[in-house]
């Protein structure tokens, strides 16, 4: 995670607000609809129009991914068409299914396939197809089984790689060449294809109505809510333990963390009550306008992804891959998180990635800055609405 942001050392977008003008701003929203993004997705025969961008949002993905306006309403349009080809393009590949992404170039969903016997079919769903060697089902197994092995700590990570067709293990740079990474190297390749590159340094510490990308306090560290739940909101696990109290960005209690799991994992259920209440909301930090969650549909690799966080505020980028096994540099191992080409900063621990109006996930770590650039990694939020019951509060 993020170096920890304690009371002392707040750090963050300036915005200012009273909790009767978030509530009356967020009723607006959930009246008026007026946020421009990404829409769920309608059955052809029904087509939608491309969404109208707010400048703020256009801004935003100039700024983080080099587009103008209609490249971005582009954009965002074939990203929501590939998640839905994915979901048919996997059920109809069957066991030769070895992995997709998007392609931002062409705009289109590339589909691995271990078989050219049902290539065909997959492109008349609308991608483009390419032959591989091993099947998703087999580099899964593969990571598994690498999962299994003692990391040292200049390994930083390891995941499945559709592109490569292979596990790809990020080594810390300069450290490539000491024996505990050529032992556990040597093992790796034992349980499976690998490919291995060097990478920076994985920060690892703690970070420091609800509202995705707010702050909230647990003793004296600063993290970010994730995403509003029926009964309170999810978070990263590594912020506070069971049992913690939280407080607002006011300094008033809001509840207690319900449950909580890191490292193995990095997510966290907190309760929400003393007056406060959950809303669909991402708070967009005077960057774009608060924007409305209505959905948790997984993104496919490749596709652009935006961030709120109560350090940085608003930030884009791109999904870089999923089911990532992460070393962080204080021996933290954390399983199944997805990384992004998206800066990050303490106290950001625990906000919201969303794509279009779809909640991705909540912010665990990375390197680097949103000076410099970097990249961060996050749980997905289906994997923590799953592990504790918990309903997505959407608009």
């Amino acid at each position: 995670m993020f170096l920890p942001t304690t009371t002392e050392q707040q750090k963050g977008p300036q915005v200012r607000r009273t909790k009767g003008l978030r509530a009356g701003l967020s009723t607006l929203l959930l009246i008026a609809g007026t946020w421009g993004g990404a829409t769920a997705l309608a059955p052809a025969a029904a087509a939608q129009p491309a969404p109208e961008l707010s400048r703020g949002l256009e801004a935003a993905m100039a700024r983080d991914l080099g587009l103008t306006q209609t490249q971005a309403r582009d954009r965002l349009a074939a990203e929501r068409e590939a998640a839905a080809v994915e979901r048919k393009a996997e059920a109809s590949a069957g066991a030769t299914y070895a992995g997709s992404w998007f392609d931002a170039k062409s705009e289109r969903l590339t589909v691995a396939l271990t078989s050219s016997q049902k290539a065909e079919k997959i492109r008349q769903l609308g991608a483009t197809t390419r032959i591989v060697e091993h099947t998703a089902a087999d580099l899964d197994a593969a990571k598994e089984r690498i999962d299994r092995i003692d990391a040292p700590s200049a390994v930083s990570g390891w995941q499945v790689d559709p592109k490569a067709n292979r596990i790809v293990v990020d080594v810390v740079e300069g450290r490539e060449g000491s024996a505990s990474v050529r032992a556990f190297l040597a093992k790796a390749r034992d349980a499976g294809p690998l490919k291995v590159e060097s990478v920076p340094e994985a920060a690892s510490t703690f970070a420091a109505g609800t509202v995705g990308g707010d702050p909230y306090y647990t003793g004296n560290v600063r993290c970010s809510i994730g995403f509003s739940v029926h009964g309170g909101f999810v978070t990263a696990g590594h912020c506070g333990g069971a049992g913690a109290g939280v407080r607002g960005w006011d300094g008033s209690d809001i509840g207690t963390f319900q449950g909580s799991s890191f490292p193995g994992d990095d997510y966290a259920y907190v309760s929400v009550g003393n007056g406060w209440w959950t809303e669909p909301v991402v708070i967009g930090w005077g960057t774009i306008p608060d924007q409305l969650v209505r959905g948790s549909a997984e993104a496919p690799v490749g596709s652009s992804i935006c961030r709120s966080g109560s350090t940085t505020g608003w930030h884009c980028g791109t999904l870089l891959g999923t089911n990532e096994t992460v070393n962080y540099s204080d021996g933290a191992v954390v399983h199944e998180l997805t990384r992004t080409s998206v800066c990050a900063e303490g106290g950001d621990s625990g906000g919201s990635f969303i794509s279009g109006d779809q909640a991705q996930g909540v912010t665990s770590g990375g390197w680097g800055d949103c000076s410099s650039g970097g990249e961060t990694w996050f749980q997905p939020v289906n994997e923590i609405l799953g592990r504790y019951g918990l309903t997505l509060h959407t608009a």
